[in-house]
């Protein structure tokens, strides 16, 4: 059956018709309620508190979670949702980078609050359509694709009619489907997975977008947490949205030309500067990965180094020059002067399902790079850009996988695993055909695939169980904190970094803190107290561009001429008054940044809060792996022997003359790990929690956010 016959033929579960509300000021004040469980489709209007104290994004799906689930509630229940917001800046085609949006769930990898940011057209399309979120509960006995039909006010339901199950195939069928013809095509968004999210605890959702130039859909990730899991477990096959062709001022906002003249100004930064700068528009994020080697922070074989001689292999001007397509528009959003989302055109598969098949990939970005290349000891871009590929069109986090690969490598050559644990593969680092077929066999939901599917921290359980490796070493090896794994920077040598990777939320994600520049290389933050306020300030700022719906990298990866000779360099002071000034031109209200820090502390707090009545959210499960904070073998303290000897003398005051390497450790490990809570207890102080990492009733009520059902779950704990 083609694609036109399956659309004709398709079996409508639903219809539900409503009355198309256009924005104001940024918002609809409306959510769109399904529930696959029964099909019912209803609309909700946003409570004003929720608009004063949650602003939209992940603001919204916070919100919406809490009041949808239980203490108890597990992420395979039917009451855990899936909520997707943009926010009331998101939408917007006048400034750079305002096509993001959030996604919250409970997570199957960490059974806590779940966020993750996406681009593509999806999130501003269901704005467009009337909705400000999507909030999506229960679980259905079939797979089902629910139609947004934003033109004609129409919602279906229907069954899925034998659509592909990989995102790179199912987005450009239902494309196919919905769009009247090619050049409606861009009128069209999609949200996915793949086959690897049905069988594994680390699936990923995929967005996407119609790339007028190469006359392809393509795709954007939201990589972290599983919610790709949670969106399969639900028999959700597919979301798509139709709006006419974005135009205008839909947000109808209170002062489109102040964003405009912000939006220009940056454009020309753009122009000038890009190039001199991290050349985002040739590179992308993977403009980083030679940087991260040459300052010790790429990492390498599960984190054990930060750099490699074989890192030139993987060089940026690599990607740019050999891989890349240059002179196209890739923004992953309408007006985003950035065009940082670039992608390797008919790029031909060499294995799996689709071997032989030219494709287009997006990225790799630096996260895919560093992951799916140094960390598992791999330095072949197109070995990394085949695994990029098959991770996104199978749903699984490419972070996330290349972590997990990584720790699998480590166990290997210590003995923990071999070629009968693994089912024949042989995974030492640098294993390139078995690492694939790893990730394929996941994909069938087949053999040591599926183990290494279930993530680190439930493989260490399980290896220790069974007695086929040491449990301290399995946790010290094991990059993941709150059953997250970690993104591809490697922290020893930045306590900041520590903190920005193992006190947030969801679990180590550098979106919340990249603080190794400022802490490491130039030293900009040496006290505890300048640790702690860098990460109060930094963790705030970045949230509030998923409260908005706002992409960070416009924030800070080209900076203004004379940024250097501002008073905070490091805070980028001119783009941060115009987001501002963006802010207070959508929404009409009066807006400073001081109020912008505020409105992330409110829902930051909240999100902690909602972690502490699962269970979590305190200060046992901000513990990090050692390996994110020192040496844990003698060959990985050997590579820094100087360094570390240096330390240990000026800093411990310890004499490593005449000591064995293993007595250099103890000492070494005792002085960081000390750091390490000192800094949490600094940390919680500029936060305004207590010792125990829980939020103050003081701290809420100078927030306004004392509501009677947070406090019911901090009191008992002050």
């Amino acid at each position: 059956m083609n694609i036109s016959e399956m659309k004709k033929n398709r079996k409508i579960l639903k219809e539900f018709k409503y009355e198309r509300k256009d924005l104001y000021r940024g918002y609809t004040d409306k959510i769109l309620y399904i529930n696959v469980s029964d099909c019912n489709i209803k609309e909700k209007a946003v409570p004003q508190e929720m608009k004063d104290k949650f602003i939209g994004g992940k603001g919204y799906g916070l919100r919406l979670l809490w009041d949808a689930t239980k203490p108890n509630t597990k992420w395979n229940d039917p009451e855990n949702e899936i909520i997707i917001s943009s926010g009331p800046v998101g939408g917007i085609t006048q400034y750079s980078g305002a096509g993001k949006s959030l996604i919250v769930s409970i997570s199957p990898q960490t059974d806590s609050i779940m966020d993750s940011n996406v681009g593509g057209f999806f999130g501003p399309f269901l704005k467009f359509s009337g909705y400000d979120a999507l909030e999506l509960q229960g679980k259905s006995e079939k797979d089902l694709i629910i139609y947004i039909d934003g033109i004609t006010g129409k919602i279906e339901i229907f069954e899925d009619p034998g659509l592909s199950v990989d995102s790179h195939i199912l987005a450009e069928e239902l494309t196919e489907m919905f769009a009247d013809d090619e050049k409606d095509a861009k009128n069209i968004g999609v949200v996915s997975t793949g086959a690897a999210a049905e069988h594994s605890l680390i699936g990923m959702i995929n967005f996407s977008f119609y790339d007028m130039k190469r006359k392809k859909v393509r795709l954007k990730q939201a990589g972290r947490g599983g919610i790709g899991t949670v969106m399969r477990d639900k028999k959700i096959k597919a979301i798509v949205a139709k709006i006419e062709g974005v135009k205008g001022n839909l947000n109808n906002v209170a002062n489109l030309e102040a964003i405009a003249e912000r939006g220009r100004k940056y454009q020309a930064e753009m122009r000038e500067l890009d190039d001199s700068q991290c050349q985002m528009r040739k590179k992308g994020t993977a403009n980083i990965v030679n940087v991260m080697n040459d300052y010790d922070l790429l990492p390498t074989h599960n984190f054990k180094y930060g750099s490699h001689k074989d890192g030139i292999k993987i060089h940026s001007n690599i990607f740019r020059d050999k891989y890349f397509t240059q002179n196209v528009f890739d923004g992953c959003w309408i007006g985003c002067a950035m065009s940082c989302a670039k992608g390797v055109d008919d790029f031909e598969l060499k294995t799996g399902p689709y071997k032989g098949h030219k494709v287009i990939v997006d990225g790799p970005e630096y996260e895919n790079a560093a992951g799916l290349g140094s960390n598992m000891g791999i330095f072949d871009p197109e070995a990394i850009i085949e695994a990029n590929f098959y991770c996104d069109t199978y749903g699984i986090c490419t972070i996330t996988w290349g972590t997990i690969c990584a720790f699998v490598m480590e166990c290997y050559e210590n003995g923990i695993l071999n070629k009968e644990r693994t089912g024949g593969l042989e995974l030492n680092f640098g294993a390139i055909e078995d690492s694939l077929e790893l990730l394929h066999q996941l994909a069938r939901g087949e053999g040591f695939g599926v183990i290494a599917g279930m993530g680190i921290r439930k493989m260490k359980e399980m290896f220790a169980a069974k007695g086929w490796g040491d449990a301290k070493f399995l946790n010290d090896i094991g990059m993941e904190n709150k059953g997250l794994e970690y993104s591809q920077y490697v922290s020893k040598e930045s306590l900041a970094q520590q903190g920005g990777y193992a006190m947030t939320n969801k679990g180590p994600q550098h979106d919340e803190a990249w603080l190794i520049f400022m802490d490491m290389v130039n030293n900009q933050i040496p006290t505890f107290e300048d640790k702690a306020e860098a990460l109060h300030y930094f963790p705030m700022f970045r949230t509030w561009f998923g409260l908005a719906g706002l992409c960070k990298l416009c924030w800070n990866d080209v900076v203004p001429k004379g940024n250097e000779l501002t008073a905070e360099p490091h805070k980028i002071p001119e783009h941060v008054d115009n987001y501002v000034t963006i802010f207070e031109a959508v929404t009409g209200k009066p807006f400073s940044k001081e109020e912008l820090i505020r409105q992330s502390e409110r829902v930051y707090n909240f999100q902690r809060i909602f972690n502490i009545r699962r269970g979590y959210g305190k200060r046992l499960h901000d513990a990090q792996p050692y390996r994110a904070c020192g040496p844990v073998t003698v060959e990985e303290y050997e590579s820094r022997a100087d360094r570390y000897d240096k330390q240990l003398k000026e800093d411990v005051g310890f004499d490593p003359t005449g000591k064995s390497t293993e007595e250099k450790m103890a000492a070494l490990r005792k002085y960081r790990e000390n750091r390490y809570e000192q800094l949490l207890d600094a940390v919680y102080q500029r936060r305004g929690w207590t010792k125990d990492g829980v939020p103050t009733i003081a701290k809420l009520k100078d927030l306004g956010m004392d509501l009677p059902e947070l406090i019911e779950v901090v009191e008992k704990y002050q």
